[in-house]
């Protein structure tokens, strides 16, 4: 009877010594090891795509355990003469608030200005279908697209048309989060456009990362034109 006692009692330290051997299961990790095969490290229990900056490669920082673009600056400091640090990129500082106008030059394509503000022209009948642009590393609308988006809405509603909001991003950062930052900018405009009275049955939305750019090329010019949103009628 102890014999059998004592080979049960074996079995049973044996079977667990299996079980604790067992490696945890993807994304769950215990070690940076488990992680390597998908390029990744041991973040907090979780495989990551990063823990610090030093996991990314040249030019992208870790945010939120994602590796992204490195910002061209954090603040105005870190900008030249003459330029404001906005949304991680050094712009021409400018005198006018966003959505302010001296002259109908200043305003958006299917708008003049009136009494210094960017408004819809007065018996327009076509609506502005041209894509809504984002600065660097956001989906956030900024003021002039929100005052586009307050017409189209408008034209949208008077047509009765349906849409689909096809977000896009530049080259730069992983393909992974590309495509989720396209598709956070499309839902950002489609949110807006719901707010303003749009029906929702009248939008859909889709996300196309870095797949589909406007224009090629490395460059400020190309990587400003590829941030966009656009509208395709269905």
């Amino acid at each position: 009877m102890t014999h059998r006692f004592v080979q049960l009692s074996l079995a049973f330290i044996a079977l667990g010594a299996v079980l604790t051997a067992c490696p945890p299961t993807y994304p769950k990790c215990d070690s940076d090891a488990q992680c390597k095969d998908k390029g990744e490290v041991c973040v907090q229990g979780q495989c990551q795509e990063c823990a610090t900056d030093k996991n990314c490669k040249a030019g992208f920082v870790c945010d939120a355990n994602k590796c992204v673009p490195r910002p061209e600056c954090t603040n105005d400091t870190g900008c030249g003469p003459g330029k404001k640090c906005r949304s991680g990129k050094c712009a021409v500082a400018q005198d006018k608030a966003p959505g302010t106008c001296a002259t109908n030059e200043d305003c958006p394509s299917g708008q003049d200005c009136k009494e210094g503000v960017c408004a819809v022209k007065s018996g327009t009948t076509s609506c502005d279908y041209n894509p809504i642009r984002f600065d660097f590393n956001e989906a956030r609308l900024s003021a002039p697209a929100q005052s586009v988006l307050s017409a189209l809405a408008d034209c949208i509603k008077k047509q009765g048309v349906k849409l689909t909001l096809e977000g896009h991003a530049d080259e730069r950062g992983t393909e992974e989060y590309n495509l989720q930052l396209s598709n956070r900018r499309a839902a950002s405009v489609k949110r807006y456009l719901l707010d303003l009275g749009v029906r929702n049955e009248a939008l859909e939305t889709t996300g196309y990362g870095e797949n589909r750019p406007a224009v090629q090329g490395s460059n400020e010019e190309a990587w400003a034109a590829n941030r966009r949103v656009e509208f395709v009628k269905r």
